[in-house]
């Protein structure tokens, strides 16, 4: 069972942002920091290709010691492509939270980062997704099963672990897994081999690629992982 404990309406792990139910015009395209702190902010990528129609929005959580640059880097270029709006926060401190001492000012941060966004972005309620690489994949995990009513999918490149305190929500996403089998980081015995039987145990509906090489998140993987996201309907 992954389940180590429980926890309370209005806990450390709930996201209360939510998208505007109401239409609104697209925003400015391109990148823009959004002023949640001075250092270690979140960024929201839009991309031309957006329109005033509502679109897919996807939260990427950077590995440890990175920062909300990643997201940007390794997804901005999938973004304009694929045509939804990317938002990359960065934690507060070299990695996320519960990775150290439990759910708190991360959450918050994100709450936060979340909220402006939807202000601003036409969101397809129906494909909003969570995604993360290393550290960032073990709390998009975590935080993102924790929070189906919001995130309908949620991606993890070559995670470790579930962060506890885990329960899972009433709606439960749609999971994709990927991991190299020669990751000497975090090694796929212990980690996605365990974890996605363990997910599947618990009702998850989950899509798994193993993939040879170490640990990271081969182009070809996230391209995969982002039309499964976007398609929004299960496959294996």
């Amino acid at each position: 069972m992954l389940t180590s404990c429980a926890w309370a309406s209005g806990s450390a792990l709930r996201l209360r942002a939510r998208p505007a139910k109401a239409s609104r015009s697209a925003p400015t395209a391109g990148l823009r920091a959004l002023g949640i702190r001075k250092n270690r902010d979140a960024q929201l990528y839009v991309p031309k290709s957006v329109t005033d129609a509502a679109a897919p929005f996807l939260v990427y959580l950077h590995g440890a010691t990175g920062s909300e640059q990643q997201g940007i880097r390794r997804l901005s270029e999938f973004s304009e492509s694929l045509g939804f709006v990317l938002l990359s926060p960065g934690s507060v401190g070299g990695t996320w939270d519960a990775i150290r001492e439990g759910y708190g000012p991360d959450v918050q941060a994100l709450d936060e980062a979340l909220a402006r966004a939807f202000a601003v972005c036409n969101v397809d309620r129906k494909r909003v997704g969570m995604c993360g690489f290393s550290d960032g994949a073990s709390y998009a995990l975590g935080l993102g099963l924790a929070n189906g009513d919001l995130f309908n999918s949620v991606m993890a490149f070559s995670p470790g672990f579930i962060p506890p305190p885990f329960e899972p929500s009433g709606n439960r996403p749609r999971v994709f897994v990927s991991h190299g089998t020669q990751d000497q980081i975090l090694p796929i015995d212990t980690c996605s081999r365990r974890l996605v039987p363990q997910l599947k145990s618990e009702g998850y509906r989950v899509t798994y690629r193993e993939f040879d090489g170490p640990h990271g998140a081969p182009k070809e993987i996230m391209d995969e992982a982002l039309q499964w996201f976007l398609a929004g309907t299960s496959k294996t």
